[in-house]
């Protein structure tokens, strides 16, 4: 399939609205944190005609397939192999010492989702790997056979938010023990055996939960974007945006975080007037986080439990 017709950008127009105010100078330099297929670079080269593009990404495949869909812009678009976190290297290395834009799109790729043979998506059969970058790190198999019981319950409730957590990790340890797990149909299996009636008849797929927690710390996501969100402010020139798209509570918890700090005085109660280096950095652009419409989820269901954050720099930080 070719990257161009593989997915819908997620509330592409209203990310492009978003950060429109500070990508029409000539000269603007836009980070996409998560360029994916290439869908949401592709529309911030061709609405911001006087942008630069800098796209990052972890996984090889997907530069390769989104490097062939922006080869029409050229010098414009500059991809580079990174994590999102590692966004203040790269900038460094290209010299560019502020940035007019930034975007992500957090979680896993849609294509990902769609290349069978990765294991990311509990509905088909693949080899359990999980990996954004297959050329480093642990599978999630590993995960599963070598993990003591007690860091994979933590790891079922922390980053998947599954109430049954010890129930499925007592499954798995006993099943393990007989074959170490290799494929996801056996532990999308195992899950729904080991889960009680109740808890099956809400939430959509039982496994969801447990895919989600073990791509997090196969990826360590949450440590990635604990850290890219603040460095992704402070690459911000003042007037530039941050637009930020999350899928699960975790993300979306650390980027309001973030972003509410940042719009926050941190001046000592009780002055009188508050001095320069105390006022709010940022300016928030979305009343709490934004939700697709209906339009947008029929559009693109994967667009359903996304939600939208946005800020602008309004002044440098003062030492």
């Amino acid at each position: 399939m070719s990257s161009n017709a593989r997915h819908v950008p997620v509330m592409l127009q209203r990310c492009l609205d978003m950060l429109a105010p500070a990508l029409t100078a000539p000269g603007a330099v836009v980070v996409d944190c998560t360029l994916g297929a290439g869908g949401h670079s592709e529309a911030l080269l061709k609405t911001f005609p006087d942008a630069r593009l800098v796209a990052l990404d972890r996984d090889p495949t997907a530069l390769a397939l989104a490097g062939e869909r922006l080869a029409p812009y050229g010098d414009r678009a500059t991809l580079v192999r990174a994590v999102y976190h590692e966004l203040p290297e790269v900038l460094e290395r290209l010299g560019i010492p502020k940035v007019q834009g930034v975007l992500f799109d957090l979680g896993v790729s849609s294509m990902q989702l769609d290349e069978a043979d990765r294991g990311f998506a509990y509905a088909q059969d693949a080899p359990l790997d999980m990996r954004m970058d297959q050329t480093t790190g642990i599978s999630a198999a590993e995960v599963l056979n070598t993990y003591p019981p007690g860091e994979l319950v933590r790891i079922l409730r922390q980053y998947g938010e599954e109430k049954q957590a010890k129930r499925i990790v007592s499954a798995i340890v006993r099943e393990r023990a007989k074959e170490p797990f290799s494929n996801s149909a056996r532990l999308v299996e195992l899950i729904r055996d080991a889960l009680p009636q109740a808890a099956k008849r809400t939430g959509g797929n039982p496994a969801k939960r447990t895919f989600q927690a073990l791509r997090i710390e196969v990826n360590a996501e949450l440590a990635s974007v604990e850290a890219a969100i603040p460095a992704a402010v402070a690459s911000l020139a003042v007037g530039g945006r941050i637009a930020v798209l999350s899928y699960q509570s975790l993300e979306d918890r650390i980027v309001k975080s973030v972003f509410a700090a940042g719009a926050t005085s941190t001046a000592p109660p009780g002055l009188p007037v508050v001095p320069e280096q105390y006022q709010p950095r940022l300016k928030l652009l979305t009343r709490g986080a934004e939700l697709p419409t209906e339009e947008e989820i029929a559009e693109n269901r994967r667009a359903a439990p996304a939600r939208l954050r946005g800020a602008e720099r309004i002044r440098e930080d003062i030492r």
